[in-house]
């Protein structure tokens, strides 16, 4: 689960495994695989970064051919 916060100022937690898309149209547009919608206020750079974290953190990301490496070190 990554936080971010809504137009009106309020946080709150969402699924980063549901994450089909993010955009700026300035605002960021976070779109799920269910079609649901979401206008946060958080830089698009910045949920980038806890989606990431957020992988790391359940090592979805520990796994050598998900990071595009090649031969298992």
């Amino acid at each position: 689960m990554i936080k971010v916060t809504r137009l009106n100022g309020k946080a709150f937690m969402l699924n980063a495994l549901y994450i089909e898309t993010i955009e700026s149209f300035p605002d960021t547009t976070i779109t799920l695989t269910t079609g649901t919608k979401y206008v946060v206020l958080d830089p698009i750079d910045e949920v980038n970064r806890r989606i990431i974290e957020f992988y790391q953190s359940v090592q979805l990301l520990a796994n050598p051919h998900i990071r595009g490496e090649e031969d298992e070190k």
